[in-house]
C-alpha cells in the first residue's frame, strides 16, 4: 500500500506541473495575440503604416485569449469575438464574417473609432448603442464554448486581414425583421442569414 501510496502521490504531483506548464503555456499564447491585435488594429485604423511588418494572430494563440468567455472587454480580440459571438451566436460561418467585416469596416471609416473595442461599446454613454447587445443589461458572458471558439477564429482571419468581406464594404445592418428608418438613407449591399447590410450613399459615415 506504501509504494502505491509513492506511485500515486508522484503521478498526481506530475499532473499538477502538466497542467501548471499548460496554463502558463496558454496565458503567454493569449499575450501574444493580444499584442499582435493591437498593432494590427493600428494599422486598419491608418494609425501604423501598412507596409509596418508584423506576425499573423496564430489560432492557438487567438483561442487562448479569453478562454471562459468571461474577461473583461479591453482587447481587439475579445471585443470582435464577443461581438460576433452576440450578434450571429446560432448562425453559420458566413453569417459571423459578416458581423466582423462590419467592425472591421468601421475601425478603417472616418467617422468611426480607432480601436475595435471602442467600435463595439460606441453609442452606450449616449443610450444608444450600436451594437445592441452591448448595452441590453444582460450579461456579456460568452457560454457556448463552440461558437465563442468559432467566433474567435473569425477575429483572428479578420484582424488578420484574411477575412474576405461578405457585405461588400457595410457599415451597417439589421434583422431581416425589423425595418428602422435610418436605413432609407442608405444603399443595401446585401443579405446575409438574418441580417440586411448597408453602406452610405456618398460614402460619409452618419
Amino acid at each position: 500500500m506504501g509504494r502505491w501510496a509513492l506511485v500515486i502521490g508522484i503521478a498526481t504531483i506530475c499532473m499538477a506541473g502538466d497542467a501548471a506548464a499548460a496554463g502558463e503555456s496558454q496565458q503567454v499564447e493569449g499575450a501574444t495575440a493580444k499584442k499582435k491585435a493591437h498593432v494590427l488594429e493600428k494599422k486598419v485604423a491608418g494609425e501604423v503604416k501598412k507596409t509596418v511588418p508584423v506576425a499573423p494572430i496564430k489560432k492557438t494563440e487567438a483561442q487562448a485569449v479569453d478562454p471562459a468567455g468571461k474577461a473583461p472587454l479591453n482587447d481587439a480580440i475579445t471585443c470582435l469575438s464577443r461581438a460576433i459571438y452576440w450578434e450571429a451566436r446560432g448562425e453559420g460561418p458566413a453569417e459571423m464574417e459578416a458581423i466582423a467585416s462590419v467592425v472591421m469596416n468601421r475601425l478603417g471609416h472616418e467617422g468611426f473609432p480607432d480601436t475595435v473595442c471602442k467600435v463595439v461599446k460606441e453609442g452606450r454613454k449616449h443610450g444608444s448603442c450600436q451594437f445592441s447587445w452591448w448595452c441590453d443589461g444582460h450579461s456579456n458572458v460568452a457560454k457556448d464554448e463552440n461558437s465563442y471558439a468559432t467566433a474567435k477564429e473569425i477575429s483572428r482571419r479578420a484582424l488578420n486581414r484574411q477575412l474576405p468581406d461578405r457585405t461588400g464594404g457595410a457599415l451597417y445592418f439589421h434583422l431581416r425583421t425589423v425595418h428602422p428608418r435610418w436605413a432609407r438613407e442608405y444603399l443595401k449591399t446585401g443579405e446575409i442569414g438574418r441580417h440586411i447590410f448597408y453602406k452610405p450613399r456618398g460614402g460619409t459615415a452618419k
